[in-house]
This record gives structure tokens, C-alpha cells and sequence, in this order.
């Protein structure tokens, strides 16, 4: 049996400190999707080979940067980062971005586009690389995903719009860390919200990065440092 290709993916944990308590966007992915099916997750996906043609126009500190190169196959960092900003783009409407006064070139990719189209670059300023985790085997899709925690004050225009969505995710919502817990969730961002809960108690970069290595048959917990 052919082993499943190992892609490389980003997904962002927004959190937003507007009301009583912290809250996250989480929302549910459709029940015939062949990847977690039914489960609520965070924004995320896959990153394009288009992704690192694209330049930010805000970017995290060095620190993460770097961590973001240990292990990888991908010679540009930031393409983790701007598909992670894609993909909340695709997924929710909403933008983290920044006023740009150079008019962005036509990718001919229809989500960098529209994202472009009003004179915005993807900004992942205060982008905070918090976990890795790489599918086990024997899965029918697998992925090895990059974590980013990331503050919804960053965001352009409404947290509640979400009518520039795609249909990938439904039931979008900000939900408390608690009320998330309670969500059905995939293994991996239950061990994922509770690292990012308790982030959200510092600022800056994590002492060091959990990283899920289940490249193999064996597990290894790692740590980038």
C-alpha cells in the first residue's frame, strides 16, 4: 500500500478579547469532507506553492521566523504564514491585512486576488508559531500543520462578517475555551486550544514550540526551539 503524501498546512487560532472572556473562531467542517468530517477546527489548510510568491506587509518576530524553518522542507518561512492568512480569508471573510500603497500584481489565483483587489497585502504582524503536529499514518489525507495564535484586533472590518466565507466551514463562531472543549473535536486541537489558552496569558513567542512528529509509525514529542 502506497503511503499518503505528507503536505504541509497552516491553521490560526484567532482569539478575541472584546467581551467576558476570551473567545475563539472555531467552526465545523462539512460531514462528506474526506479529512475530519463533522469535526469543528480552527481556520486552515494546505499551503499552495503560489503562497510563497506572496511578500507580507507585516511579519512576526525573528524568533518565530526561525522556528518556522527548523524541520522544513519549504525554503520560504512566511509561506506557512501567508497561507495561514489565506486560509482565514477563504474560510471566514475575514482579512488580516494592511493598507499596502503599491498595487499588488494579478497572481491569477482567485483567493490572493480578491484579497488584493482593494489595495490590502496579508499581514501577520504579532502571528505567534505555537505548535506542530504531523498526521499519523494511515490516514486517507495527511498533513504536517503549523499552529499560529493570532489577535483578532488585527483583523479589517466586522468580527461577525462572515459573508465573504467560503463553504468549507459552517457553524462559524466565537466560542469561549470552555464552550469549545465541549465542541466534537479532532484529538489534535484539543491538545492545540489547550496550549493556545494558556499563551494567551503572556505575550510574546513560547518558550519553545510541542511538535508532534508522527512522521513515522513511532511518535516522537519535540521541542523548537
Amino acid at each position: 500500500m502506497q503511503e499518503t503524501k505528507i503536505r504541509d498546512a497552516s491553521s490560526v487560532i484567532i482569539v478575541r478579547e472584546d467581551g467576558p472572556v476570551p473567545t475563539v473562531l472555531m467552526g465545523q467542517r462539512g460531514k462528506t469532507a474526506a479529512f475530519m468530517p463533522n469535526k469543528f477546527v480552527f481556520p486552515g489548510g494546505a499551503v499552495d506553492p503560489i503562497d510563497a510568491d506572496v511578500k507580507l506587509v507585516g511579519e512576526p518576530n525573528e524568533i518565530c521566523l526561525n522556528r518556522l524553518e527548523k524541520y522544513s522542507n519549504i525554503n520560504s518561512s512566511t509561506a506557512f504564514l501567508t497561507s495561514a492568512i489565506r486560509e482565514v480569508w477563504e474560510e471566514t471573510g475575514l482579512m488580516f491585512g494592511k493598507k499596502f500603497p503599491k498595487r499588488l500584481e494579478n497572481l491569477g489565483n482567485e483567493s490572493w486576488d480578491s484579497f488584493f483587489k482593494n489595495g490590502y497585502g496579508p499581514s501577520a504582524k504579532s502571528f505567534r508559531f505555537i505548535f506542530r503536529a504531523i498526521t499519523p499514518p494511515n490516514r486517507t489525507r495527511r498533513f504536517d500543520a503549523r499552529f499560529f495564535l493570532a489577535d483578532a484586533n488585527l483583523i479589517l472590518g466586522q468580527l461577525d462578517d462572515f459573508s465573504d466565507a467560503s463553504d468549507e466551514l459552517s457553524h462559524l463562531q466565537w466560542v469561549s475555551f470552555e464552550e469549545a472543549r465541549k465542541l466534537d473535536l479532532p484529538f489534535i486541537t484539543e491538545i492545540v486550544l489547550a496550549e493556545a489558552e494558556s499563551l494567551t496569558l503572556q505575550n510574546g513567542p513560547p518558550d519553545s514550540v510541542p511538535f508532534f512528529n508522527n512522521s513515522q509509525e513511532s511518535s516522537d514529542i519535540l521541542r523548537i526551539y
